[in-house]
């Protein structure tokens, strides 16, 4: 079955209750957040974001994120469009770590490195809907078992996505290890396109970033271990330049995790501003988390999403907050190690506007 999610009423979606997978019981299905202007449509398909639509300077709505039109290109999908991924979101050197003495080999996904939690993710799982109000939140969770794709322990996770007036979402993201330590690092994985997800590529997208440094990769893009400044580098977002301007000194794209400065709120911080200058839409985003993934897409090809459109590359930019790549094997990294008895929280706020 096919759908546009953002022609369908909230009640049309709710019928959509797919498939069964993975074996189990649980329906996959479509669900909808609705406020004044501001629509979120979702699925329990690896807690995705299928749409955020938002009025332009104009007043026209637009749907502004990149994805797909039913759940079987999302069960396929290689790009992550959407998705809460994890249990360690990013890449994962090696595929291996050891914790309190113990070593694990993981599943090597990515060049002989995980990345985004395996093979089957996060972003790959059908989770519970837990609870929903149409004007308000919904909340996903799901519990993944001991040695899941070689992760130690249970680890109980739930995801909300709240509306905040009618220009703001939140994205709260909570972990629970019951019986084992266990690395979580999780991240939502939106691919951005201000001026709409079907209207070509973002390298004119104003972008400023609050970070004065990087974690420099190896060629299999796994961090050194050392921090290195932006300054006169193409990774120096501190003022708003268009993402295009210097991304061609580059290997073609950014995929660079960011170093967050810190604000005058030690616990929650600026991460980025994100415009548009053709639609006027601008995208704010804050988070409690050290890190931000800036990626530009440079990768994708030809892929067909919502309503025709064709995805190319620099389609979209995806912008995660999250703990830094691989700190499971660097001391020196703020560690994602969550023990038992602890809670792992992983906040985001986004706010729409348009002038």
């Amino acid at each position: 079955m096919m759908f546009k999610v953002y022609l369908v009423s909230s009640f049309l979606l709710g019928l959509l209750l797919l498939a069964q997978a993975n074996g189990n019981d649980k329906k996959i299905g479509f669900y909808e957040l609705k406020r004044g202007n501001m629509r979120l449509n979702l699925t329990n398909y690896g807690a995705t974001i299928v749409s955020v639509i938002v009025p332009d300077k104009h007043g026209k709505l637009g749907d502004i994120t990149l994805g797909y039109d039913d759940i079987e290109q999302y069960k396929n999908d290689t790009w992550y469009f959407g998705a809460l991924v994890g249990r360690v979101a990013n890449r994962i050197g090696d595929a291996k770590f050891t914790l309190d003495g113990h070593k694990y080999k993981l599943p090597a996904n990515d060049h002989g490195n995980t990345l985004h939690g395996g093979f089957t993710g996060f972003g790959d799982v059908v989770w519970n809907v837990k609870s929903h109000k149409e004007d308000s939140y919904i909340t996903f969770t799901y519990d993944s078992h001991d040695n899941e794709q070689g992760f130690p322990g249970r680890l109980e996770v739930a995801v909300s996505y709240m509306l905040i007036g009618t220009d703001k979402y939140v994205v709260k993201m909570i972990a629970k290890p019951l019986d084992k330590a266990t690395p979580v690092n999780l991240a939502q994985h939106t691919y951005w396109n201000l001026g709409g997800h079907n209207s070509g590529d973002i390298l004119s997208h104003q972008v400023q970033i609050f970070a004065s440094n990087i974690t420099p990769v190896d060629q299999k893009l796994i961090p050194t271990g050392k921090f290195q400044s932006v300054k006169g580098t193409p990774y120096d977002f501190l003022e708003p330049r268009e993402v295009g301007s210097k991304i061609h000194d580059l290997p073609g794209l950014y995929d660079m995790n960011y170093v967050l400065d810190k604000g005058s709120n030690q616990h929650f911080r600026k991460v980025v501003i994100v415009k548009d200058n053709v639609s006027g839409r601008k995208l704010e985003l804050w988070s409690n988390q050290p890190g931000l993934q800036f990626y530009t897409s440079g990768m994708l090809t030809s892929t067909k999403g919502k309503g025709g459109a064709t995805y190319n590359k620099y389609g979209g930019i995806a912008l995660e907050t999250q703990g830094f790549p691989d700190s499971v094997n660097h001391p020196n990294f703020p560690s994602q190690i969550v023990r038992p008895g602890e809670i792992y929280k992983h906040y985001m706020v986004y706010r729409f506007t348009a002038s």
